[in-house]
């Protein structure tokens, strides 16, 4: 009964000792994941000249303490090296109680213009 004992356990303490090997994380691996995203956001928000409150707003879910310390680290990594922004393609987030006025607005200017400049093409084509 004892040799059956001895390898029952060695067995399982072989079965266990690649639980990493499964994908299941542990807290420390889960913290340092989210720290490593949350830098990484906030220097890509430096990087692309956003602030650090649009970078809160656009990113939620990140970490704030991380977020600030990525996007410390690439002002002051831009700074040393002279690194110009890259302008963000994206239009600032509208605040939400305002956005649906202006839309409408916006649209009915933007159909106008159109209006105006369709006879004037035509205009130009014919001669």
């Amino acid at each position: 009964m004892r040799p059956v004992l001895v390898l029952a356990l060695t067995s399982m303490l072989s079965l266990l000792a690649a639980c990493d090997q499964l994908g299941i994380e542990t807290p420390a691996v889960t913290a340092a994941r989210k720290d490593t995203e949350g830098r990484a956001i906030g220097g890509a928000c430096r990087h692309a000249g956003r602030a650090i409150e649009d970078c809160y707003t656009l990113n939620p879910k990140a970490d704030k303490a991380a977020v600030f310390a990525g996007w410390r680290e690439m002002n002051d990594y831009m700074r040393e090296n002279k690194i110009e922004e890259v302008a963000p393609l994206l239009p600032p987030p509208k605040p939400a109680g305002k956005a649906a006025k202006p839309a409408a607005a916006e649209d009915g200017e933007a159909e106008a213009e159109e209006e105006e400049e369709t006879p004037a093409k035509t205009a130009s084509a014919d001669h």
